[in-house]
């Protein structure tokens, strides 16, 4: 063979060789062959899923829920970010731009807040399955919207019925007695008021339901309805009349105030106030000698009126793309009795936990429990929105003596199916 001929042979065998080493590339080890290791394989999060975040609209729970957070990344390797943001901020979000993807993947809110959120889509069920049976009922129910669970209940809230207990001794079983006894000490000059009035709505909303009194009724499924407005039920007027007769007698400002009913039980000068935890702590800076107990009833031997029930719970953002993850936070890591312990021990609102609300041992406490023991979550579908309005516009022209009661709350109804009608 000519040397020419041996050289293009001999070029062509190398050209080939190198086109195939060139072609194995960095695959010469078979992903069978690679060396065994006793380290887990680790997937690094993608930026939207490295941290969950958490809205609050206080600031009570913000320590306890950020230590829970780092328990939870040590756990699931998911970090938690728990920010401060204002009630209305989250509602407006929440209702309006997280279906757009905007907002937190969580929000903690009074369950109330949660109809327009269901009916903006933005709200994701929760599954709790046989935890459920380890929370109060109630707060299971404040969180049902439409037969579905869509939040985790963390604390429930009631309001009392305080007395000065130099002034009464001992608590009256009927708003007969409560009128009587007011009325006689107003009459004797030791009070100036029979009973403090925070306003004539949900405060007062126990004397009304003793007597048979509701704002909205419930459908064969147990959800609250606006196909039932019950302001004007014959309950509602009959606690109207009883404010009304208080006013007419003088043992009762027709100016209802607030901060005025609480400066005046606190200061010796009211038998009586509906109120809540909240007023608590003035109380016992003022050195008013209190205690809570138990609605009366409309009638000897009748039940206890019930106050409104707020349910406080977490709500998932379905917009988010973390649903999975903050799904399992709430029912898989958050829901235990020693998680619900940390919570009440930080801020020791009545636990929606059954155990610790009924171990709950601060007098205080245990009143507020027995109040609301019957208690009833505010009706969180939107209709609601359209009641407090014509509520308050009722009581005033009651007291003020414009209309009767029954005819101010027949208005009251009016007003409100107008805007319900409206609105569909």
């Amino acid at each position: 063979m000519k040397k020419e001929n041996l050289f293009t042979t001999f070029l062509l065998v190398f050209v080939l060789l190198f086109v195939l080493v060139a072609c194995d590339g960095g695959a010469t080890t078979p992903a069978a062959e690679k060396p065994a290791t006793d380290e887990p394989v680790v997937v690094e999060p993608t930026e939207s899923e490295s941290n969950l975040t958490l809205w609050v609209y206080d600031d009570g729970r913000l320590k306890v829920l950020t230590q829970l957070g780092e328990k939870f990344k040590a756990e699931y390797g998911v970090g938690l970010n728990v920010e401060v943001v204002d009630l209305g901020e989250i509602k407006n979000i929440m209702a309006l731009g997280a279906s757009s993807g905007e907002g937190p993947d969580m929000v903690i809110i009074p369950h109330d807040n949660l109809g327009p959120m269901v009916e903006e889509g933005v709200a994701v069920p929760i599954e709790l399955g046989d935890k459920a049976s380890n929370f109060l009922p109630n707060a299971i129910d404040g969180f049902t919207y439409n037969g579905e669970l869509y939040g985790l209940p963390l604390a429930v809230e009631n309001i009392g019925f305080f007395r000065n207990t130099d002034m009464v001794p001992d608590a009256p079983k009927t708003w007969d007695e409560v009128a009587e006894i007011g009325t006689q000490l107003v009459e004797d000059g030791v009070a100036e008021s029979a009973i403090g009035l925070p306003d004539l709505t949900y405060n007062v909303y126990p004397l009304y339901t003793s007597y048979g009194g509701y704002i909205f009724g419930r459908d064969a499924d147990g959800n609250f309805t606006p196909d039932d407005i019950g302001m004007a039920n014959e309950g509602m007027i009959k606690g109207m009349i009883w404010i009304k007769d208080m006013v007419d007698s003088e043992v009762v400002s027709s100016n209802v105030d607030w901060e005025a009913s609480h400066v005046l039980f606190e200061t010796g000068k009211s038998a009586f106030i509906m109120t809540g935890p909240w007023a608590i702590n003035r109380f016992k800076e003022a050195g008013v000698p209190y205690a809570i107990s138990a609605f009366p009833a409309a009638e000897e031997g009748g039940e206890p009126g019930y106050p409104f029930l707020g349910v406080q719970g977490i709500v998932i953002n379905g917009s988010k793309d973390n649903v999975l993850m903050a799904q399992a936070f709430c029912t898989e890591f958050l829901a235990t009795e020693e998680n619900y312990q940390a919570i009440f021990d930080a801020e020791p609102r009545p636990s929606a936990w059954t155990t610790i609300f009924e171990s709950a041992d601060d007098p205080d406490t245990a009143a507020f429990n027995e109040a609301g023991v019957n208690a009833v979550p505010m009706p969180a579908i939107p209709a609601m929105g359209y009641v407090w309005d014509a509520w308050v516009a009722a009581g005033n022209l009651v007291v003020t003596g414009e209309l009767s009661p029954e005819a101010a709350l027949q208005d009251a109804v009016a007003q409100i199916q107008t805007q319900i009608d409206e609105s569909q």
